[in-house]
C-alpha cells in the first residue's frame, strides 16, 4: 500500500525550504547556497509554460545528478482568488506537490523547495511546510524580501523611530486600500501586476500618490524605480511594487 502523507519512515529525507532572495544571485545566503549544493532533490515553483525566476537565480548551485521537481501552477491570474474554482485547483495543486516530495523524503532523498523572497514570507513554500512540517524534519533557510531588495535599488529610507510601516497586496479593494494607507506612516503595496491602476487611485484617495515610487524588478540587472506620480501606464510585471516612505522628518 502507498504511503500517506503523516506516515513518513524512521529514517527519512529532510525538507528545508530555502529563500533565494528579491533576483539578484549574488543575494543568496550562505546557509541557503551550502543546502541547494547540499540536496538530492531541487523543487521550485513556475506559471505553467514559463521558466522558474527561483531556479534561475539558484541554478549555478545545482549538481549535474539533482533530481529536479518543477512544481506548475494550474491557475494564476486568470482567474479571481476568490472564487470556488480557483481555490479549488490552487488546494489540490499543493496536496498533489507534497505528495510528490513526500515520496522523496520517505524514500531517503533530502528535498530543497526554492522560495523567491523568504519562504515564509507571501511564499508558496508555506503551502508545503504546513502539509509536511508534522511528519518530517524541516529546516526553513530565510530570504532576502523583495521589499528589501526594492526599496535599496530605489536607495530610499522607508521607515524610522516610531514610524509604522504597512504590508498591502495590491489585491484587497481600493476603499480598503486607501483605508489602510490613510492609517499607516510606511507602506510596502505587493502583488501590483492589472492591479496597478486600481493601486494608483487608492493611493489618490489617500493622498498618498506624490509620496510613492514604483520599483520595478528591483535588484536585477532591468530593475529600475520612478516615482510613480511620473509612470504614464499601468503595466506592471509580477516582480513590481509600490513603496510609500513614512519618515516625515527626514532632513
Amino acid at each position: 500500500m502507498p504511503q500517506r502523507i503523516g506516515e513518513a519512515r524512521a529514517v527519512s529525507g529532510k525538507l528545508f525550504g530555502v529563500g533565494t532572495g528579491p533576483g539578484d544571485p549574488e543575494l543568496l545566503t550562505l546557509k541557503a547556497v551550502r543546502a541547494i549544493a547540499a540536496a538530492d532533490v531541487v523543487a521550485y515553483f513556475a506559471k505553467r509554460g514559463n521558466a522558474s525566476n527561483a531556479r534561475a537565480i539558484a541554478s549555478v548551485h545545482f549538481r549535474p545528478d539533482q533530481i529536479e521537481e518543477a512544481l506548475d501552477y494550474p491557475v494564476t491570474t486568470e482567474i479571481d482568488r476568490r472564487e470556488n474554482g480557483y481555490k479549488t485547483q490552487i488546494a489540490a495543486f499543493y496536496s498533489e506537490a507534497a505528495t510528490r516530495l513526500a515520496a522523496h523524503l520517505d524514500a531517503g532523498r533530502d528535498v530543497v523547495v526554492l522560495s523567491e523572497g523568504d519562504p515564509l514570507f507571501y511564499g508558496s513554500y508555506m503551502h508545503l511546510h504546513l502539509r509536511l512540517e508534522p511528519s518530517y524534519d524541516t529546516e526553513v533557510v530565510p530570504g532576502i524580501t523583495a521589499m528589501s531588495g526594492c526599496w535599496s535599488e530605489a536607495g530610499l529610507p522607508l521607515v524610522q523611530g516610531d514610524d509604522i510601516l504597512t504590508i498591502l497586496p495590491g489585491t484587497l479593494d481600493r476603499d480598503e486600500l486607501a483605508r489602510r494607507l490613510g492609517n499607516t506612516h510606511g507602506a510596502v503595496i505587493m502583488k501590483l501586476g492589472r492591479n496597478l491602476p486600481k493601486v494608483r487611485a487608492a493611493l489618490a484617495d489617500a493622498g498618498r500618490l506624490d509620496q510613492a515610487v514604483y520599483v520595478e524588478r528591483g535588484t536585477t540587472a532591468g530593475g529600475f524605480s520612478v516615482a510613480l506620480a511620473d509612470k504614464t501606464d499601468d503595466e506592471a510585471p509580477y516582480f513590481s511594487l509600490v513603496l510609500v516612505p513614512g519618515w516625515e522628518s527626514r532632513p
